[in-house]
């Protein structure tokens, strides 16, 4: 390659990786998979290693690819979060070992996995967590105290700790959970996350600490960054120490005499990756030797005594043999490929979204294809590419008619799948039933996905409305049914009719509103009719609802069937009022933002009290607060405040401002 060649080659891809970069660190939304952005990354490596001149102090291989996002406040790390050279061979790592060895130092090795999530630090004074951060560009990172603390596997309290200690650890997110959130995102009409490390990433800087709890995220710590009062001589003496302290270490590590045993070690955990709960996307090893860290060093961006193995992505060929278009509660059309079983990343793997018709015809499958098959982050299959075509074959077409009720499909402008917008269509009621049924709904409790399924194809229930209808005989033809649990259903289906407004409008599946949206609407406009006649712009006044939101209710109650949905759920008795206490207005015009952990009520709850009482309940400091509520471990919040001036409560403060209003 000529140099002028190189040096564009290299601009293209430097441009690529830098994208690339921010969407993985930043917006936890790659458009890469990892063996991609890896190939590109060693294809610019191999060009600036034959053209040095075209090395510049702003291209990815000379720094840590993340930043520290504005939604937080910036925290400078006293000792630097390193990135990990990456090694993609068993070569490479026999590599590794002679410049060690070069540098004078004979090695002992300790291999841990590599935990695919957020890279975070923890630090404690007195025993006690104050502040804990992500890496960012290893230098300034971001202050994530409150979300961190949600994490119920990182100790908030440590026992014989010593004055000052921080620990590094890896944010992840169970498949267990991913796969829970990944059905609620999809019940929601929601994008999912496209694996656990971007679901993981996501969920961790939100600014709701309480989004952040519930997403059931846990955490390993792998290292010691400081440690006030006591000295340790190798790696493994503080994984041991750190263990010992309370805090879930690495799940498996080892002391190796030499790399072929190290090597080895890589290889059976390798193995172990399709059984593992959690994501790794590869091992590491480290030099165990504390005092030969210091002699070896780093880069400007890799420490020169660990190096990363990266695992190959596994790929395998199969025949697609069908072409399954199933519709989503929102009446979304999504294609599923049914193709030979294979076993990918530890499982036997036959189905994988197509998605929808663009990304059909980008990769040319129909069916009859041979293609190939890989698990996105080793969790999700997707087909990657078409390697043979069926003879005489030809792509795929969407329908132009829905699958479940024949109704003509449509495309919704900006939007790239295809819609079934009968609001008859069987697939959407059995969803739709299901969704209204859920705890976050109308919480009819025995109603799940497996008794949705038998009223919906025994033909009992075609709208929601159809659930109060239901008699004790009809439930004793559904399998399992008998007296009591015909009862229990029909007493929690009558508890329902009684929910307050937001839970019905939440129920009934709105696109683009959430439970929150809902309670909104709910409260604002009092009733469902006053609901129904509001305009968009009307709608739009409501601080914290914009133009999408609004669009959406209004095209809800524009379809046909709606109405009558709406006056079969009034004729059968259920509430269509908001019946929530009266807004006080103790705390109206003012902007409170709560954190840390206060003596008895939870960040929800003051919240709530806030807007009980005429308040808005911020998410961020500014000089429009009005007052911060400030608990124990209160972080970055209240050192904002205080900066700025603004006052500070407790809790108590906080309900004798309620009572009594500001002191003038």
């Amino acid at each position: 390659m000529e140099l002028s060649e190189a040096r564009k080659r290299a601009e293209e891809l430097r441009a690529i990786i830098e994208k690339n970069n921010r969407l993985y660190y930043d917006q936890d939304a790659p458009e890469l998979e990892d063996f991609e952005y890896d190939a590109l990354t060693r294809e610019l490596k191999a060009i600036e290693a034959e053209y040095p001149q075209l090395v510049t102090a702003s291209s990815p291989t000379q720094h840590v690819g993340g930043t520290a996002s504005s939604k937080f406040s910036k925290v400078t790390h006293a000792v630097k979060m390193e990135s990990l050279q990456d090694a993609f061979s068993l070569d490479e790592l026999r590599d590794f070992d002679a410049r060690v060895r070069e540098a004078g130092v004979t090695p002992q090795y300790v291999v841990e996995a590599k935990i695919d999530g957020l890279s975070v630090s923890l630090e404690y004074r007195d025993g006690q967590l104050v502040r804990g951060s992500t890496r960012g560009d290893g230098v300034v990172g971001e202050d994530v105290t409150e979300n961190l603390a949600t994490i119920a596997d990182i100790p908030k309290t440590l026992h014989g700790a010593p004055a000052f200690l921080e620990v590094r650890g890896e944010v992840y997110m169970p498949h267990s959970a991913f796969f829970r959130l990944k059905e609620q995102q999809e019940l929601e009409d929601k994008t999912p996350f496209k694996n656990p490390r971007n679901a993981a990433a996501g969920s961790l800087r939100q600014k709701d600490a309480a989004i952040t709890a519930s997403r059931g995220l846990s955490i390993f710590v792998f290292n010691l960054q400081q440690c006030e009062g006591r000295s340790f001589a190798t790696h493994h003496e503080t994984l041991d120490y750190i263990k010992s302290l309370g805090f879930p270490v690495s799940p498996r590590y080892s002391v190796f005499a030499n790399i072929e045993d190290a090597i080895r070690e890589i290889e059976t955990i390798g193995a172990l990756r399709g059984t593992l709960e959690y994501d790794i996307d590869g091992a590491v090893i480290k030099v165990n030797d504390l005092a030969a860290r210091r002699v070896l060093g780093s880069t400007n961006k890799f420490p020169r005594w660990a190096i990363a193995f990266k695992y190959p992505p596994e790929v395998k060929e199969s025949v697609v043999r069908d072409i399954e278009v199933t519709v989503g509660r929102t009446g979304v059309l999504t294609p599923t490929a049914v193709f030979d079983p294979v076993f990918l990343a530890g499982t036997s793997v036959s189905r994988a979204s197509l998605h929808n018709g663009d990304i059909i015809r980008n990769l040319g499958v129909g069916i009859g294809d041979t293609i190939q098959v890989r698990k996105a982050g080793d969790i999700i299959p997707e087909v990657i590419a078409v390697t043979a075509h069926a003879p005489g074959g030809r792509p795929f077409c969407m329908p132009d008619t829905c699958p479940s009720c024949g109704a003509p499909v449509v495309h919704l402008q900006d939007e790239t799948a295809l819609r079934c917008v009968n609001p008859e269509c069987p697939a959407q009621s059995l969803r739709n039933l299901i969704h209204f049924a859920s705890r976050d709904a109308m919480a009819i409790d025995g109603l799940g996905e497996a008794v949705a399924v038998q009223l919906t194809e025994k033909g009992l229930v075609h709208t929601v409305a159809d659930l109060y209808a239901l008699t004790e005989e009809d439930l004793l033809g559904l399998d399992k049914f008998k007296s009591k649990s015909a009862q229990n259903l029909l007493s929690a289906i009558e508890r329902s009719k009684a929910n307050n407004l937001d839970k019905l409008l939440f129920g009934l599946g709105i696109r683009n509103i959430g439970d929150k949206a809902a309670a909104l609407l709910a409260e604002h406009f009092g009733s469902m009719d006053a609901v129904r006649a509001a305009s968009p712009e009307q709608m739009c006044e409501i601080d914290g609802f914009g133009a999408v939101m609004a669009q959406s209710v209004q095209e809800f109650f524009a379809k046909e069937g709606t109405r009558d949905l709406l006056q079969r759920l009034a004729d059968a008795g259920v509430n269509m009022r908001w019946t929530g206490a009266p807004k006080g207005t103790a705390l109206a015009g003012m902007t409170l933002v709560v954190t840390g952990t206060l003596p008895t009520l939870s960040r929800q709850e003051a919240e709530a009290l806030i807007a009980q009482n005429g308040g808005k309940a911020a998410g961020s400091v500014s000089k429009k607060t009005s007052y911060v509520v400030a608990g124990a471990a209160a972080g970055s919040k209240l050192t904002k405040a205080q900066a700025l001036g603004i006052p500070v409560l407790d809790e108590a403060g906080l309900y004798a401002l309620i009572q009594n209003g500001p002191h003038t």
